[in-house]
């Protein structure tokens, strides 16, 4: 049986890190990059792009998908380039789980994956404090107020996994599992996501 983990995160709570770890301890592939690189080949798009717009509405709401101008007949069916992008990350994401076990990082996988049985779906999350000093930490962000930006990632995130599911992006009924990183800790919650998804955690009803 496969054993497919979607991550979903705030930006700057770790979850990329914490899904990597987890796909290195239970030993089965990673999927953020490679998924790019994947989209990438099959819509032409260079990865930067399919990064960016792949999980970021241009705005902070879904208004600017409404006026987004349609794409050539020849090359995206018509479509606009948002749209396009989704069928085919859509496409990519539903292939590495046919194809076995793994750990998928954004790109509405969760929802993509809602009816897979075999899927355990988690949202990682931290507050602003918390993911502000890691992204001055980490990502070296020189911005008086790193506050905004995590404000302007999420907002965006949020728009982009609105407009393609219809589902309020960080509700916690749409995962199985949702880790405070900044309480719980990195370790902590991939020690979680491993026990869980190795079923080695028993859970019962009271």
């Amino acid at each position: 049986m496969n054993k497919i983990i979607t991550i979903s995160r705030e930006f700057g709570s770790g979850g990329r890190s914490i899904g990597k770890e987890a796909a290195k301890r239970l030993e089965i592939p990673y999927y953020d990059k490679e998924l790019i690189k994947q989209v990438a080949e099959k819509t032409g798009f260079a990865p930067q792009y399919i990064e960016e717009q792949g999980e970021y509405a241009p705005g902070k709401t879904g208004l600017s998908y409404v006026f987004a101008p349609p794409g050539g007949q020849d090359t995206m069916n018509g479509l606009n380039a948002a749209d396009y992008l989704w069928i085919m990350q859509r496409q990519a994401v539903l292939e590495l789980a046919e194809k076995g076990s793994c750990v998928i990082v954004g790109r509405c996988a969760d929802y993509i994956l809602r009816e897979n049985p075999d899927c355990l779906h988690v949202f990682i999350h931290a507050d602003t404090k918390f993911r502000a000093e890691r992204i001055v930490r980490l990502y070296g962000e020189s911005e008086k107020s790193p506050e905004l930006r995590l404000k302007d990632k999420d907002a965006r995130r949020s728009a982009n996994y609105k407009h393609f599911t219809g589902r309020e992006w960080g509700q916690c009924r749409n995962y199985h599992l949702s880790l405070d990183s900044g309480v719980i800790g990195a370790d902590n919650c991939v020690d979680l996501i491993v026990r869980l998804a190795a079923g080695k955690m028993l859970l019962t009803e009271e």
